[in-house]
């Protein structure tokens, strides 16, 4: 990963006060909107009735959630930009973590369902979302919860369906990429589904990766306060070379191949 640039702790004129507060002026408003009027819209394409719809080769509701996402990105003043082509079907796809902002940026671009820390459930509205998105719940150190997450992501492959991870197992400051756990890829092993590496990057060559990311002590609310009055910025995906099913031996060296490719593609 690049190295922040010597002045991106300065304080610029446009993170000034005059000019976050403008911001809050205009995205408070527009986030309100997205929350109770787009929202509702986007889950009445989640019903039974609505459940066979498609659009081109996605499930309507799919569509729906990456628009809505999208819209969450845009309101906070992320300009996306995609690098790469997600795969179709089952697949698990691995990224590097950031912030609670990652969850949206995947799910503007593809949908799947999550691996996430039983603590976002209790979260503000992305807590919700996050439990209508498909997101599977996992207490941290509990082996045995592990196991129960294990299990419904070898469910999900089976089923055809595709499941997001962070495998570094938590956010690190946005400055560092951390060793990937090798366990949670034994979903991929044993459903034989590909595995795509992606490169989350925010900023001109994740040069904002440290801005995105949880400060030391920050709450997740603080945090979403705190970008929603950022200035606009750039957020790339990356979807990166997958690694198919007997390309790589064992799951500990498809951990290792994936942050191999991800690190690369920061460097960039």
């Amino acid at each position: 990963m690049n190295a922040p640039s010597p002045h991106a702790g300065a304080t610029a004129p446009a993170t000034a006060p005059a000019a976050r507060a403008l911001r809050y002026l205009i995205r408070v408003p527009l986030l309100l909107w997205h929350v109770f009027v787009d929202l509702p819209l986007t889950l009445l394409t989640t019903t039974p009735l609505t459940g066979n719809v498609r659009v081109g080769d996605e499930p309507l509701e799919h569509r729906a959630i990456r628009a809505w996402s999208a819209g969450l990105m845009w309101i906070f003043g992320f300009r996306l930009r995609r690098v790469g082509t997600p795969l179709p079907g089952a697949a698990m796809f691995v990224a590097n973590h950031v912030s609670w902002i990652d969850i949206e940026t995947l799910h503007s671009q593809r949908m799947m369902g999550f691996v996430a820390k039983r603590e976002i459930a209790s979260w503000p509205i992305v807590g919700w979302l996050a439990s209508r998105g498909e997101t599977i719940f996992h207490a941290r150190g509990s082996t045995e919860s592990l196991g129960g997450v294990l299990h419904e992501m070898l469910n999900r492959l089976r089923e055809g369906r595709s499941v997001g991870v962070f495998p570094e197992g938590g956010t690190r400051g946005g400055r560092e990429i951390g060793p990937f756990h090798a366990r949670i890829f034994l979903a991929a092993v044993e459903a034989g589904v590909p595995v795509q590496p992606v490169a989350l990057r925010y900023g001109e060559h994740g040069d904002a990766q440290h801005v995105v990311a949880f400060q030391p002590g920050e709450s997740f609310l603080a945090n979403f306060l705190r970008l929603l009055g950022e200035p606009p910025r750039l957020a790339e995906v990356h979807f990166l070379e997958p690694i198919l099913p007997g390309e790589t031996d064992g799951r500990r060296r498809i951990a290792e191949t994936a942050r191999a490719r991800i690190v690369e593609a920061m460097k960039s």
